[in-house]
């Protein structure tokens, strides 16, 4: 049963870079196929009603939350003038990274993944799409639970606010650090390879912003205050989904029209991810029924575990399948495997030998969502606006062997051996 998971992800590698239109006319109908399967054998050979139940109601508030801020950040446009240089560049990523984790990675991406194309329009090119993705899109995120999907389910199961912040900025610190270093290299060389033409607008022209549509930011406070609610049921959901209402409805169609847009990334993401949810549960299950058999791990399997499945999987059910399998392991080692919807991390909070453990998964899930367009939500609207931009933007395994195998494994690397290694 975890055949039509593999299918999928093969799909959506392969399907664009083979058959590009084919694709695109279809991939709605692979999606939905491949997740019915998996979702009949559920219900009429397993009757896991709850199972489906539980699933359904995580993909409701993961497409909530993301949704709802896409909607709410494409009613604000930033008009920039002017081109900017590497220095610039880089000061904007920072910002983009610090702006992740009030605004979640996926609002801090729409709000600036467009006015990031235009600073940059005369010599744009593969790697700015790349990097923004990394730094911006995933891992600037991990210093609150707004920031990221599965720091936020942490937080929904009793790992106070700032546990975060508080264990992980080193990490932060250090990726986002080397990440910009990267980057200004790379962008370095290639503003010095622009023409002659493009070099005398980037040296004669300054930045110059102006911004539309602030009255979204109350919408934007909204949705942050919404992700607090718990009780009743779809609440929390119904609030996010009234902003984005209300914000496509107070906000003017010349700033719609100014940032170009449409409802297109978030449907192909909804509609994938609507696969991935429902394709994912064996893979899910299958890692936690076995979770017995890896004896007594260490934090850096947990870690390379949770950052390699979240490379390919959606990273927050992840992040929520190896917290279940840390359970089961070091909590109540009687009963091996505890579903991911009872998870209790008062338990884990309370035995201080188990905080490595929540860190390794913390940061796996985060980072490794930087490594393909399908680890993090963020990183498919991202591409999807680039292409309707007509950026040229890397494909799946372009992505993979020409930035994150060179930019961001070593750095993964270094992670570990600096900070889980030895625990």
């Amino acid at each position: 049963m975890v055949l039509p998971f593999v299918a999928l992800l093969l799909a959506i590698a392969l399907g664009p870079l083979l058959c590009p239109s084919v694709w695109a006319r279809h991939y709605a109908k692979i999606a939905c196929a491949l997740g019915a399967i998996t979702v009949a054998y559920y219900l009429l050979s397993l009757q896991a009603f709850a199972r489906i139940l539980h699933v359904a109601h995580e993909y409701a508030g993961f497409i909530a939350l993301i949704g709802s801020l896409f909607v709410v950040s494409g009613g604000i446009h930033i008009n920039v003038k002017g081109q900017a240089t590497p220095g610039v560049n880089v000061l904007y990523l920072l910002l983009g990274a610090l702006a992740a984790n009030l605004l979640g990675t996926t609002g801090a991406s729409m709000l600036l993944i467009r006015p990031w194309i235009r600073m940059n329009k005369y010599r744009i090119t593969a790697h700015h799409i790349v990097f923004f993705i990394f730094i911006v899109s995933n891992v600037g995120g991990c210093l609150t639970p707004i920031g990221d999907p599965p720091l936020f389910l942490g937080y929904l199961k009793g790992i106070p606010f700032w546990w975060v912040a508080q264990h992980c900025w080193p990490m932060w610190a250090l990726a986002v650090g080397l990440l910009l270093t990267s980057f200004y290299i790379v962008d370095a060389a290639n503003s010095r390879r622009a023409s002659a033409e493009v070099r005398c607008r980037l040296a004669g022209s300054g930045e110059k912003w102006r911004f539309e549509g602030v009255w979204n930011i109350g919408w934007l406070l909204l949705i942050l205050g919404a992700v607090f609610v718990k009780q009743p049921l779809f609440l929390r959901e119904g609030l996010m989904f009234g902003a984005a209402a209300g914000s496509w409805f107070t906000t003017k169609k010349t700033i719609h029209e100014a940032n170009q847009f449409d409802f297109h990334p978030i449907q192909e993401v909804a509609i994938l991810f609507l696969g991935l949810f429902a394709t994912m549960m064996p893979a899910l299950d299958l890692v936690q029924a076995n979770a017995h058999r890896l004896g007594q791990p260490s934090p850096a399997l947990f870690y390379w575990g949770s950052g390699l499945l979240s490379s390919v999987l959606d990273n927050a059910p992840t992040y929520l399948a190896f917290l279940s399998a840390t359970l089961g392991l070091l909590v109540e080692p009687q009963t091996g495997f505890v579903p991911a919807g009872e998870i209790d991390l008062g338990l884990l909070l309370g035995n201080s030998t188990l905080h490595p453990y929540l860190l390794a998964i913390s940061i796996g899930a985060v980072f490794f969502g930087a490594t393909t367009y399908i680890g993090n939500a963020p990183n498919f609207m991202v591409k999807s606006i680039a292409d309707h931009k007509k950026v040229r933007t890397p494909g799946f395994f372009g992505f993979l062997f020409n930035y994150t195998i060179p930019y961001l494994a070593p750095l993964l690397v270094l992670i570990w051996l600096l900070f889980f290694r030895t625990r």
